[in-house]
């Protein structure tokens, strides 16, 4: 059950906006081509705009359909309704097709396009964006965990195309189809892992100490700040975690529930020293300058993992999208502003459940 919005955009000469004979004569042609489709259309109000007008229409169904007309030569047409579990749609696709062309013939429209319904107030989200914030529509079927913990919002989903979703705060994390997301953090094939001592800022789904557990490492400690996502993850994202997430002590492995920061200052006054740090924690933002409290965090975790490294070390994490480049530059200017200098490479891949590019980069000490 949701209310569904179908969009129609129509571009269209401007005086058929603008001159109010035209207008009008614009606004029956469209009320003409919408009874073809929608029963018992009554108008309910007609409001004069500077910039244009704005018609309201009501319908059988509870339909309401608004026709807001811009001076600059644009028509947009937004019908909405009630869709119970078992009701059809006002219209199928063909039909919506059709709608739009009788549309685009009564306003003599050289430009349109339709969207497919947008549903809200559904039981669960489908609607998920991009790294620079586009929409992006999920087969989402089943919301399998829910909880708030003292940190996020924890959620797993059933994707139809990628199987149990982890979403942290409505962004999506990680899939049961998104090896390659693990695989391109920690460069498999291209780094060797046996007898090396590795540590995991965040990292709480499992997935990279699970693929890291088959390289045969000396020893991996994960610092993982929330519970609620390892208990999530350990009940319904097994294919990608496999059984590490059932026990915090294992043979060459260690899950520490913590604040990692805290955990980073106490290797520091010990001396502490790894062959890897992988930053799996948050995303690089997407800000006009790298200002507030997440580049604050991020510059305090690159600095502190650089104290932890061996000299031969490396720093490994992920970024953002590849449709992001702002953000991506001013991570790198950070990095170069670090001390001791670094050097970094940069691979990127598609991580299906993300739905683009994603951005990962490689630091380690300039020689």
């Amino acid at each position: 059950m949701a209310v569904n919005t179908v969009l129609l955009d129509f571009s269209v000469d401007k005086e058929t906006v603008a001159d109010r004979h035209k207008r009008d004569l614009t606004l029956m042609n469209i009320e003409a081509a919408l009874n073809e489709f929608i029963r018992n259309i009554v108008k309910a109000h007609l409001v004069e705009m500077p910039d244009g007008f704005l018609q309201i229409l009501t319908a059988d169904r509870g339909v309401s359909v608004t026709v807001r007309g811009f001076v600059e030569g644009f028509i947009a047409v937004n019908i909405e309704y009630f869709k119970g579990e078992e009701e059809p749609p006002l219209f199928n696709y063909e039909e919506g097709r059709l709608l739009e062309s009788s549309l685009q013939c009564a306003l003599r429209s050289n430009r349109c396009k339709m969207f497919p319904p947008i549903r809200r107030g559904a039981p669960f989200d489908v609607y998920l964006t991009s790294s620079d914030e586009r929409i992006l529509e999920y087969d989402i079927d089943e919301v399998l965990f829910e909880e708030k913990s003292p940190y996020q919002k924890v959620q797993i989903v059933h994707s139809k195309s990628f199987g149990n979703l982890l979403l942290l705060d409505d962004l999506q994390n990680l899939s049961e189809r998104d090896l390659i997301y693990t695989e391109t953090l920690m460069q498999r094939g291209k780094e060797d892992y046996r007898d090396k001592e590795i540590v995991i800022l965040g990292g709480g789904d499992g997935a990279l100490l699970w693929e890291l557990l088959k390289e045969q490492p000396k020893f991996v400690t994960m610092l993982e700040l929330d519970k609620v996502v390892m208990d999530a993850c350990k009940k319904y994202m097994r294919s990608a975690c496999g059984d590490c997430l059932d026990n915090y002590h294992g043979s060459n492995y260690e899950i520490v529930v913590g604040d990692c920061v805290e955990v980073l200052n106490n290797y520091i006054k010990d001396g502490r020293k790894f062959d890897y740090v992988f930053g799996d924690l948050t995303d690089v933002p997407i800000s006009p300058t790298p200002q507030g409290e997440i580049w604050d965090f991020i510059r305090l975790i690159l600095d502190d993992s650089l104290k932890v490294l061996k000299p031969g070390g490396k720093y490994m994490t992920h970024a953002n999208g590849a449709s992001s480049p702002s953000s991506l530059e001013m991570l790198e200017k950070e990095l170069g502003k670090l001390q001791p200098p670094v050097t970094f490479t940069q691979d990127r891949a598609f991580v299906p459940s993300f739905m683009e590019d994603w951005v990962f980069y490689q630091v380690s000490f300039k020689k």
